[in-house]
């Protein structure tokens, strides 16, 4: 059996029961790579249950910097018996399988063409510790102190990583790292090591930040200028308000008082969310909810009323796999069509696609600006994968110089100048009308809003030709949405082609990795990054000058598929769809995979990723 081997480039599985404290340990190990230098990118899959059920970590490192989901396992550590039988199963010919063998392995499960190596957490854990729950949380410890053997990683790394984890709690730094080093000094006795797959130090990091794309955002609405704060709890957005919560509570201090200048309300459903949001916003703060795709379902009424009213609104939408409940803590692309369209009637919202943790927080501060500016809701749209797991990030930066845009708000100067004020007047031809925030002046300025039809002055009326205009204005405001929202990003194929991908959020990294293997088999294509909605010209000139279109997306409709067919009526043989929908983050493996079935004029698929089948999986 030939054996994989490989420096700084493999995928690692931890297979787990959970709520035993393995994703501490699991990320405890992710990031002592990423101290030795190493780009990685981890993914936490777990169940939705407390505990008991299994639970996945998986870790990419490339030195090469890629960090999406490769596809494939090189090495799974499975701990889990309810899980083994698939986890021996996903592992590379020539990989390995590493084991607690403290109950010999079923001999039904063992693979030829796998390296098994058997560790004996439970009895090493038995014999060492006499409380159970040191027994469960250390064995995770110990299975990390013997990877670093097996993987001939610096163990410095990992002490030094425990003391700082610890520190403030030093009681715990002795424990953890002996725990280190019974599993290290296990391995060095008694197994090969290294193995064939070995990490060693580089420097490929550079100043880049390990960060979650919640926290990203939670510091985003802080530097935006949020101050109201309106939402109820649902996986896996809960997370971003208590990031702001942790870190307005530092920052949004008076200093002249110490007074906190902020409120967080926990409503009581995510339709009252969104109403505190609309009232704070429609009073001058700047205000947000955070939700994911049921939680949108139910503020759509809302969205609808700010939109025709006209009121800023920002929202983080953090996806997850639907619909109903689905399956709460999977990721997904999943709400695009909801959210563009959300509520009845003739609606159309801005969209925003982050596809890292600065772009969280960029975008999650540039959110309030637009929705000023333009005066309409801001949805911003994450997912799973990026709001909870750790993501390598270029440092968050803020210009201290920088001034918050509050879009067209009339003064009490300009009111008693006796300039004309009609909410809905469109005095500059843009679509975006003048507003006047509650008590700028005493006697002129005021409006009555309402979500009912009105003239230009927010006058109540039912004639038909009052509201065509009203909507036809809200087109046209649509037409200057695009010049305000962020450009999409264009990548220039090797060649010259006449084919293309385009892509958004999270699938970008796995789409990169992707393109790179297609042209290294003389498969060349331009892509594109889409950040937003609405799509300006150079999303449509982008599709009109290419003659097949693969559009990638993690849903089972092909939603921005049928976003973009819409928006530039275009027909269904142009735009091919690339899909990923098991709720786990898709794979350079898959869309590879899946471009070459839309090409027929390929006979042969390379042998080395032929093991890779269906349309979601590897």
């Amino acid at each position: 059996m030939k054996s994989i081997e490989s420096v700084n480039d493999f995928v690692i599985k931890f297979a787990n029961v959970n709520g035993t404290g393995s994703a501490s340990a699991n990320n405890l190990f992710a990031k002592a790579l990423f101290r030795m230098g190493l780009p990685v990118s981890p993914k936490n899959i777990f169940p939705s249950n407390i505990q008991g059920l299994p639970t996945w970590y998986e870790v990419r490192v490339s030195e090469k910097g890629y960090l999406g989901r490769r596809g494939g396992v090189d090495i799974a550590l499975s701990v889990n018996p309810q899980s083994m039988a698939a986890d021996i199963q996903e592992v590379e010919p020539g990989g390995y399988f590493i084991y607690d063998n403290t109950k010999p392995l079923d001999l039904r499960l063992v693979r030829d063409d796998v390296n098994i190596i058997g560790l004996p957490l439970t009895r090493i854990c038995n014999e060492e510790y006499k409380d159970p729950r040191q027994r469960q949380l250390f064995k995770n410890v110990i299975y990390v102190g013997a990877l670093a053997a097996l993987l001939d990683m610096d163990f410095k790394v990992l002490t030094d990583l425990v003391a700082d984890q610890f520190k403030g709690k030093e009681k715990l730094i002795l424990p953890n790292i002996h725990a280190l080093e019974l599993g290290h000094q296990y391995a060095r006795a008694n197994l090969d090591c290294p193995i064939g797959i070995r990490v060693q130090a580089a420097d490929e990091v550079g100043d880049q930040i390990l960060l979650d794309g919640n926290t990203a955002l939670g510091l985003g609405a802080i530097y935006g200028g949020a101050t109201v704060a309106a939402w109820y709890p649902i996986t896996p957005s809960t997370s971003v308000v208590d990031a702001y919560e942790k870190y307005v509570k530092r920052m949004r201090i008076d200093p002249g008082t110490g007074q906190r200048n902020y409120a967080i309300v926990q409503a009581e459903d995510e339709l009252a969310a969104m109403g505190m949001v609309i009232g704070a916003s429609w009073n001058g703060a700047r205000a947000f909810t955070a939700t994911s795709g049921p939680g949108v379902s139910l503020m759509s009424e809302f969205l609808g009323l700010a939109y025709f009213a006209e009121i800023p609104t920002v929202l983080f939408n953090v996806q997850r796999t639907g619909p109903s409940t689905g399956m709460p803590t999977r990721t997904q692309q999943g709400d695009i069509l909801s959210c563009a369209y959300a509520s009845h009637g003739d609606t159309k919202h801005v969209l925003l696609f982050p596809s890292t943790p600065r772009e969280c927080f960029d975008m999650g501060a540039m959110s309030f600006d637009l929705a000023e500016r333009l005066q309409t809701p801001i949805i911003l749209m994450t997912d799973l994968d990026l709001g909870m797991n750790d993501n390598m990030s270029p440092p968050l930066e803020w210009d201290d110089s920088r001034k918050y845009d509050r879009g067209k708000v009339m003064t009490a100067e300009q009111l008693e100048a006796g300039v004309e004020f009609g909410r809905y007047l469109d005095v500059d031809d843009d679509g975006i009308c003048y507003r006047t925030l509650p008590g700028t002046h005493p006697h002129r300025g005021a409006f009555f809003t309402r979500g009912t039809s009105r003239d230009e002055y927010a006058v109540y009326t039912e004639k038909g030709e009052a509201y065509e205009r009203n909507m036809l204005r809200l087109m046209k405001k649509w037409e200057t949405m695009k010049e305000h929202v962020p450009a999409p990003e264009t990548i220039p194929a090797r060649q010259e082609t006449d084919m293309a991908v385009l892509y958004f959020g999270t699938s970008e990294q796995a789409s990169l990795e992707a393109l790179d293997r297609l042209a290294d088999e003389g498969i060349h294509l331009n892509a594109m990054r889409v950040r937003a909605f609405p799509f300006n010209d150079e999303v449509e000139d982008f599709l009109h000058a290419h003659e097949r279109v693969f559009v990638i997306e993690q849903n089972r409709d092909a939603q921005l598929r049928t976003l973009l067919m819409a928006e530039f009526e275009l027909g269904p043989d142009k735009l091919k769809s690339v899909l990923c929908f098991d709720g786990t983050p898709i794979s350079a493996r898959n869309i590879r995979k899946q471009i070459r079935l839309h090409m027929p004029e390929l006979d042969e698929e390379p042998q080395e990723v032929a093991r890779a089948a269906g349309a979601t999986g590897e």
